[in-house]
């Protein structure tokens, strides 16, 4: 048996989600998954890069407990702070949480640095059995951030790039070129504009009215697919939160990393039915680039591609 074959990685799925990471893992050919609890998978493979987890665990460990205290000192000597992923046993689960460290009620504001502390993650199999592991891919409680939200945002899905740039501490930074591919109503130029950075707005049809006004926006009455990378000057970032198919927003990535006039991207893969998993796996096989679930993402998930300079 070689040592891939022996090790085990858990993931965490967002809850809605488990067909989607079932199927990913089924598709992945170095990983095979061996049992799911709900949300919880455990997989025989080292730990991969999976769109549709939330968090990923690394080295888990499965053991034997005789009661509520005897559980929550086992965890106590793995040294982190604890989230736990009751999935049944609810009442037996909680006694054992309130015997470990509190689960912080925060809500960051945009762009606030997120503690470095280490995060684990538990979950009862039973009465007398207990999953674990002290290392997970996230300084989160479980993966998930939440936001000190605003009503000024013409639409909801400001919070997906709020998360992304938080989550990342990568953004547009002052003198940087920003476009907007698809932005009506506003929600990712306004927080650009918030930034400080110029964004080039474009859509057929008009974003919000103050965003109109606002002199960091230049809004270009236009079908992004029918845009260039030629009309516009050289662009330190390309978004796009376009409602499309995965296969046509693919086919416009490319149009502008082919141009050579882009740094950086990050882009919104929109799904209507099912997956489409072999789109993804293009987006995924392009050099450099990421895709993750976020948390404040539907059916759906960012790909990013950023500069490594």
């Amino acid at each position: 048996m070689t040592t891939s074959e022996k090790t085990l990685t858990g993931y965490l799925t967002p809850e809605g989600f488990e067909n989607d990471l079932k199927v990913e893992i089924s598709l992945h050919p170095h990983i095979k998954c061996i049992h799911q609890w709900q949300r919880l998978f455990l997989v025989q493979g080292p730990p991969q890069n999976l769109a549709w987890a939330q968090l990923t665990l690394k080295n888990p460990q499965i053991m034997k407990i005789s009661s509520i205290g005897d559980a929550a000192k086992l965890l106590k000597t793995q040294k982190c702070f604890w989230s736990p992923y009751l999935f049944h046993l609810h009442r037996r689960g909680t006694l054992i949480q309130e015997k470990l460290n509190k689960i912080p009620n925060t809500d960051y504001a945009f762009l606030q640095m997120i503690p470095n502390k280490k995060w684990g993650l538990w979950t009862l199999l039973s009465e007398n059995e207990i999953l674990f592991s002290s290392e997970t891919n996230s300084a989160l409680p479980s993966g998930e951030i939440h936001f000190q939200e605003t009503k000024e945002a013409p639409s909801r899905a400001y919070l997906k790039l709020w998360e992304f740039f938080t989550t990342k501490q990568i953004y547009p930074q002052k003198g940087e070129s920003c476009i907007d591919l698809g932005s009506c109503p506003g929600g990712w130029t306004w927080v650009l504009a918030n930034l400080g950075v110029k964004v080039i707005s474009v859509d057929t049809a008009p974003i919000d009215e103050k965003l109109l006004k606002n002199p960091q926006v230049q809004f270009l009455k236009k079908d992004a697919f029918k845009l260039k990378p030629d009309d516009v000057p050289p662009m330190d970032w390309v978004f796009s939160d376009i409602i499309c198919t995965p296969a046509r927003l693919y086919e416009l990535v490319q149009v502008w990393l082919q141009s050579g006039r882009v740094k950086n991207m990050v882009c919104t893969i929109k799904f209507k039915g099912e997956t489409d998993f072999a789109t993804l796996s293009l987006f995924s096989q392009i050099p450099g680039s990421g895709i993750v679930h976020l948390n404040h993402n539907k059916h759906e998930v960012t790909w990013f591609r950023l500069n490594p300079s």
